[in-house]
């Protein structure tokens, strides 16, 4: 994703393009060593931790539903918590030796949208943190929700207030405001005081918002430019808002009746059409960290239809929830693993790019 949304690169410029956009002409070695590579560090590797967040969550669920094994669901929680510290701390330390970077990806019309993973991740991270420490889970919750709320007032204040591009339309606009349906989904398990309020509001407000976000991005694709073939994989977001929605809907009404169904429904046919594009993650080289942005909605799926076979059981429902289960495992695994081995080289720079 973030090879369409770095700082003076066009949408419709063809990946050579974009990549050759990066590079002045005294820039340094494309893989510099050492702790300067992350001044190249982008904000939406976050999503790496609502994948792995995400996951956990899925697999709780699998170990009530099926008595998976509870390791599994601790460990994926854990490690999305130590890559929620080393990624912070990483762009802390891009902020202070490249500040007008982290200032230019702020602004900029779509990679500023990416702001909302960290906040997000924040809303997500108590989900399995509650087990281990309650307090801070809610600590992490109130400055998630209240971040998270800030941030979309201010994106949409801005897209109100300055003409729109067209193709700026990508799926990262579903993060901002669509972000706001993660707001009641930790709230039933962090034993604070009843927020029926707080819960409707993420969950008007999200779904209000992912009709007409969602009815850009596809106009977007059908009648722009397509995104370069790299980037497809980044059209799996567009799974999120009714996969998120239905896991908020039914965290929020406590019932699974026909508009959670609905919006179960829409997540399933959708997934169905871009699981496709899951192939281009081998096909297309190099590896790109922006990859990740696949791994929360594949996971944010598979809890879904965990749910649902919890709430429905049967052949089908189970056979959806497993086989979804086991997707979303092997795809972040793989991305885990490639990522943390695109580190250890220090090709953070080139993997970013």
């Amino acid at each position: 994703m973030l090879d369409m949304v770095a700082p003076g690169v066009r949408i419709a410029d063809p990946p050579e393009t974009a990549l050759t956009a990066h590079k002045a002409p005294d820039t340094p070695p494309a893989a510099p060593a050492g702790w300067r590579q992350l001044a190249a560090l982008p904000v939406g590797l976050f999503a790496a931790v609502m994948g792995l967040t995400g996951l956990s969550v899925a697999w709780s669920l699998a170990q009530a539903r099926y008595a998976a094994p509870a390791w599994i669901a601790d460990a994926l929680g854990l490690a999305a918590l130590a890559a929620f510290v080393a990624i912070a701390a990483g762009y802390a330390v891009k902020a202070a030796i490249a500040p007008q970077a982290v200032r230019a990806e702020f602004l900029h019309p779509i990679a500023g949208n990416l702001f909302g993973t960290p906040l997000i991740s924040l809303l997500l991270l108590p989900i399995p943190l509650a087990r281990a420490n309650l307090l801070v889970a809610q600590v992490l919750w109130v400055l998630g929700a209240v971040g998270m709320t800030l941030f979309a007032w201010l994106i949409v204040t801005r897209w109100l207030s300055e003409r729109q591009q067209a193709a700026h339309a990508t799926p990262a606009w579903i993060v901002p405001v669509v972000g706001l349906l993660d707001v009641p989904l930790a709230l039933p398990g962090l034993g604070l005081p009843p927020m029926h309020a707080v819960m409707m509001f993420g969950l008007a407000v999200g779904l209000f918002f992912a009709v007409p976000l969602f009815t850009l991005i596809l106009s977007r694709l059908l009648f722009e430019a397509p995104l370069p073939v790299a980037l497809q994989p980044a059209l799996l977001i567009l799974i999120a808002p009714f996969a998120v929605g239905f896991s908020t809907y039914v965290a929020t009404t406590g019932t699974i009746d026909l508009f959670a169904e609905a919006l179960y429904t829409v997540a399933l046919f959708l997934l169905a059409v871009l699981l496709p594009k899951l192939a281009r993650l081998v096909q297309a080289c190099p590896f790109r960290v922006a990859w990740w942005a696949v791994s929360f909605p594949l996971a944010a799926a598979a809890v879904a239809s965990l749910r649902v076979a919890t709430a429905m059981p049967g052949a089908l429902a189970d056979g959806t929830a497993l086989a979804l289960l086991a997707l979303a495992t092997l795809v972040v695994l793989w991305l885990l693993g490639r990522t943390l081995v695109g580190l250890a080289r220090g090709e953070l720079r080139t993997l970013s790019q």
